[in-house]
């Protein structure tokens, strides 16, 4: 198979994969960890005006929900590059990190939350997972 052709491929997969995982612990969280009473957490005007009523707890699947994506969508891609396989997970962890980004200035959240899911939840999840994807490929 042509290394171009994989790369794009590894990228696609690492960002629908990546996605995916980043949407099912979005989705589980609330079961484990319920909203305050009264929250609608898929309103964003629900969530600024009831921002007071969440504690650091409501805040860990996110985390996890941001770290683990990335993860899995930069082992994905490391996985099935053909050439230049760190650059196309990093790749992948940068186009999560956008995400990321994007989602601070939509999402009301504490400042402590969006600098800790910023800085540890994206390109150094995609270094972890290069690194796993190393050792695996040995």
């Amino acid at each position: 198979m042509n290394n171009i052709f994989r790369n794009m491929l590894a990228v696609a997969l690492g960002v629908v994969l990546g996605g995916a995982a980043n949407m099912a612990l979005i989705v589980l969280g609330p079961h484990v960890i319920p909203a305050p009473a009264g929250v609608d957490v898929t309103s964003a005007e629900s969530i600024a005006a009831s921002q007071q009523l969440f504690e650091a707890k409501h805040f860990l699947f996110p985390f996890l929900a941001h770290a683990f994506g990335t993860f899995v969508g930069a082992l994905i891609a490391f996985l099935v590059a053909g050439i230049h396989r760190v650059y196309i997970a990093y790749l992948v962890g940068v186009f999560f990190l956008a995400g990321g980004i994007t989602a601070s200035f939509m999402i009301p959240a504490p400042t402590w939350f969006i600098a800790l899911d910023l800085v540890v939840a994206y390109i150094p999840m995609a270094w972890l997972a290069i690194r796993s994807g190393q050792a695996l490929v040995k």
